[in-house]
């Protein structure tokens, strides 16, 4: 399992009390992978070394989200078109944590284009494993994961970097998807990431089609997990949150927008749980 990515500078700033409840973790999770994400070797090397304290089983650097702000710290994909930064932010990780954990990395196929220099440059890195999502940073999550280029990349690293494994990202629906893309393609592992939205049972060992009633529980229930943890008189994190899994949920039935404009509106678990029982009675029923 890997965390939530957590700001590196945030974590050695004021802010970082906050940012911590991202890094709760529970034995069941084990392994559990923390992923952090900057631009600056300093912030990288004290967060290092908070992770290795706080017990986690391994440290990823998010090199590949594209989103603005990130980008702007200097961190996810604005590492690719920085290269010198990216190595110096590794080896600080590096040096963070001494060799009390392994550190791995995520990243994508390019920025504006498929540059498959920059696996090269991180293979040459020797790290442990090189998770790859199959698009450019360009891309984002528009078209569809380059999964054809997973064969180049694996022999890219049996001739660089034999012993580091390669988990392929990108448009997986399921784990039957997961196993068939690495029969087919050769990667070592999947890494699952909007796939698992909507669907907290996706790593099951065969998968089942769940009815909207079935859905709507399990919203419900993750509604109100999601209050428990995060909820109460600290209000570590704002319940808007869960309108994106709202979204996830939500759809593919008719009438399933209606339902989904209602739950926006929602601000508690227990408004979720009574519009989700009015529309299982008035409409599933």
């Amino acid at each position: 399992m890997w965390t939530e990515f957590v700001s590196a500078d945030g974590l050695v700033s004021v802010g970082r009390k906050n940012l911590l409840t991202d890094l709760k973790y529970s034995s069941k999770e084990r392994p559990i992978i923390a992923q952090l994400f900057t631009g600056h070797q300093e912030a990288m090397l004290k967060a290092s070394k908070l992770i290795a304290e706080l017990g986690f089983d391994g440290l990823d650097i998010n090199m590949g989200c594209p989103d603005r702000a990130v980008e702007k710290q200097g961190g996810g994909s604005a590492m690719i078109k920085n290269p010198n930064m990216a190595i110096a932010v590794l080896n600080a990780a590096r040096e963070g944590v001494g060799n009390n954990i392994p550190i791995s990395i995520k990243t994508r196929i390019g920025y504006n284009k498929v540059d498959l220099d920059w696996i090269k440059l991180l293979l040459e890195q020797k790290i442990p494993a090189l998770t790859v999502h199959l698009r450019t940073r360009k891309e984002m999550s528009d078209v569809p994961a380059h999964w054809e280029l997973m064969p180049e990349i694996i022999s890219l690293r049996n001739m660089i970097s034999p012993s580091t494994l390669i988990i392929g990202n990108g448009d997986v629906e399921s784990m039957e998807d997961a196993r068939a893309k690495v029969n087919k393609y050769g990667c070592d592992g999947i890494m699952i990431g909007r796939g698992i939205f909507g669907k907290p049972w996706f790593f099951e060992k065969k998968s089942r089609v769940r009815t909207p009633e079935e859905r709507l529980k399990i919203l419900v229930e993750h509604a109100k997990l999601f209050e428990k943890t995060f909820g109460g008189r600290k209000r570590l994190k704002n319940f808007a949150v869960m309108r994106k899994h709202f979204k996830a949920y939500v759809n593919g039935w008719d009438g399933a927008k209606e339902l989904r404009a209602k739950l926006m509106k929602t601000e508690t678990a227990r408004e979720v749980e009574l519009v989700v029982k009015r529309y299982i009675k008035a409409v599933l029923k």
